[in-house]
């Protein structure tokens, strides 16, 4: 006796079947990439970029925690010692006293924890363009603390960039998770 015998044949579907449905999406991907090769370097370097912009920010975290700045006055005591660098009355230097040194203790907690979200999010591509502006908020608070160096330029640029490209859709959570909330800021 034939199991199908007395039911009708039909069509497989991507809700029946979910690994046709990634079967069909990497097919579909494959060939975009070969009609597009230009993008898809693009797309390519872009993410490579991402990921070693969340490198960064995971070994700040973690030079931050295994040096102890979230239980010591080590971040105080930069700040004082890069206050006596810069001139009297500068920005950097009004900041660092009005701001940073009476608050350092939170704000080694903020940096270190907010370098941790960052990183996990860019790896995961949940939430990017969100955590590349907490980023970007970040490396300014660096620059206007007096830490200003040829360095933070790109990380600011590229912050900005994760901001308008929908990087964490090419390859992320945020792709999924926007289609399933539209209409939320947090997976644009």
């Amino acid at each position: 006796m034939n199991i199908f015998e007395g039911s009708e044949p039909h069509d497989c579907t991507d809700l029946e079947y979910p690994s046709l449905q990634m079967y069909n999406i990497a097919k579909e991907s494959k060939l975009q990439m070969k009609q597009h090769p230009f993008r898809t370097a693009g797309v390519v370097l872009f993410l490579a970029g991402r990921y070693l912009f969340a490198a960064f920010f995971l070994y700040g975290f973690w030079h931050k925690l295994v040096k102890g700045w979230l239980w010591s006055d080590l971040m105080q005591g930069f700040f004082i010692k890069r206050l006596a660098e810069l001139p009297a009355g500068s920005f950097q230097a009004n900041y660092l006293e009005h701001f940073a040194i009476p608050l350092a203790f939170p704000i080694a907690w903020i940096v270190t924890i907010g370098e941790l979200l960052i990183a996990c999010s860019l790896f995961m591509g949940f939430a990017v363009r969100v955590n590349a502006a907490l980023a970007l908020f970040l490396v300014l608070n660096f620059a206007a603390g007096g830490y200003y160096n040829l360095s933070l330029p790109p990380f600011m640029i590229f912050s900005v960039m994760m901001m308008m490209l929908p990087s964490s859709h090419w390859l992320g959570l945020d792709k999924r998770m926007h289609n399933k909330y539209p209409d939320s800021i947090w997976f644009k």
